[in-house]
């Protein structure tokens, strides 16, 4: 008797659900806590500390509704057998326009365009709601509708104009891959993966947004000094206009080897006054630089691609697994969602490894910020960021571990003290 795959499958993501609903409601207690914990009285104001809260609440009670959503519809999809049902549909489609329903590259783009459009369709109410009723209720949203609908076009041509190559490349992989075909997955991903990182800040990125030179100035000569200081390849410094589209506030880097870059929002340049602050925080991503900490994500990550890879080729012929998801036949696509569904377990335990390890290197580019002599402005930089985007104050310990790649804001100003302390 075949294994029921599509039952187990199903039986886990619910189970799964479950337990995260369960998680959100320990986080939602949290949310609802009136005091702050005791780490943050007196640093943290009582009237961002109410903003944050309401904030928190707000978006929790859209996150339970948004997930229920998606857990009846990713269900009924995989028990009534639509994937199946639509493979057929696209078939149809490709014919109907006139070309061979037999070549699985048109079949295959024919499934996902549509793909495409339902998951646009379904998403796109969540996608408004949180934008223009959640964000925009508590200040952040800051883009209009028909900026907010152009971005959502031109992701859509994006996703048209490099989708088809990169799906082709796969499926040719695949049917002529042969014993080696772990190995040459893995690499077209490799290859492809630099190219896009390589490529996404000078030709995507600026469709969206405005990268500026920093001004020069005391802040521009800072941060330039301390890259100078840790030997960072440091080639532009830019300032991204954020505030087109929210008043949330970021920082981060990027670049290969002797092209490195670090983006600022504009918000952040707005929300911290003081240039310490920001050279703080600056100081903090460019530990993660000097400990390694983004060359080990980064081959963390390829060794689980290849895994990934090496685990599809193991199953990909598997009629039995096929069958029980309803396909007569075994397509290139179909064989690597279903085989994405079948490690479910798999992928949740990893991602919790991977949270655990992040959360370590958060800590120790805090430390090494802190020992360049920047103790003070980080912790100052990191609550300011904290009540400027309304974060939640009150994390449930359990939910904080299993989701969070950051350390909520009272362990990393603890880790702070206890390292003071230790030094006295």
């Amino acid at each position: 008797m075949a294994f029921p795959y599509l039952e187990a499958v199903l039986g886990f993501m619910i189970l799964m659900y479950i337990f995260e609903t369960y998680l959100d409601l320990r986080q939602h207690a949290a949310h609802k806590l009136t005091t702050l914990p005791k780490p943050l009285l007196g640093v943290v104001s009582k009237e961002k500390f109410d903003k944050a809260r309401a904030y928190s609440l707000d978006k929790s009670y859209f996150h339970f509704v948004h997930e229920a959503f998606t857990i009846l519809m990713d269900s009924m999809i995989l028990f009534f057998g639509v994937l199946p049902w639509f493979w057929k549909r696209s078939g149809d489609f490709v014919l109907y326009m006139g070309f061979n329903a037999e070549n699985e590259i048109l079949h295959t783009l024919s499934f996902l365009g549509g793909v495409m459009i339902w998951s646009q369709i379904t998403d796109l109410p969540f996608s408004l709601y949180s934008t223009f009723v959640i964000e925009a209720r508590h200040g952040f949203n800051k883009q209009t509708i028909w900026l907010f609908f152009r971005d959502m076009l031109k992701g859509i041509c994006l996703s048209i104009l490099l989708g088809p190559p990169i799906v082709a490349a796969i499926i040719v992989i695949v049917q002529r891959g042969g014993p080696y075909l772990a190995i040459y997955l893995w690499s077209f991903m490799f290859v492809l993966s630099i190219v896009l990182m390589t490529l996404y800040p000078i030709l995507i990125a600026p469709l969206f947004n405005k990268f500026t030179p920093l001004p020069e100035g005391g802040l521009r000569e800072k941060i330039e000094y301390l890259a100078s200081s840790l030997k960072f390849p440091l080639k532009k410094l830019f300032v991204v206009d954020g505030s087109t589209r929210s008043s949330h506030s970021n920082a981060y880097m990027y670049g290969f080897f002797k092209n490195k870059r670090i983006v600022l929002y504009d918000t952040l340049l707005q929300q911290c006054t003081n240039d310490e602050e920001i050279v703080a925080v600056i100081a903090h991503e460019l530990g993660h630089w000097k400990l390694n900490h983004t060359l080990y994500s980064f081959i963390a990550v390829q060794v689980l691609t290849f895994l990934q890879f090496g685990g599809y080729t193991l199953v990909r012929n598997s009629k039995d697994l096929f069958q029980s998801f309803g396909f007569e036949t075994q397509p290139v696509l179909i064989g690597l969602i279903i085989f994405q569904h079948t490690v479910i377990p798999l992928q949740h335990l990893v991602s919790f490894g991977l949270n655990l390890v992040s959360r370590a290197f958060e800590f120790q580019a805090d430390a090494f910020a802190k020992n360049l002599g920047y103790a003070a402005p980080l912790r100052a930089g990191l609550v300011k960021l904290q009540e400027e985007n309304l974060s939640a104050m009150n994390t449930d310990p359990w939910y904080s571990a299993y989701h969070y790649s950051h350390p909520p804001l009272v362990e990393r100003l603890g880790a702070l003290d206890d390292s003071d302390k230790k030094e006295d």
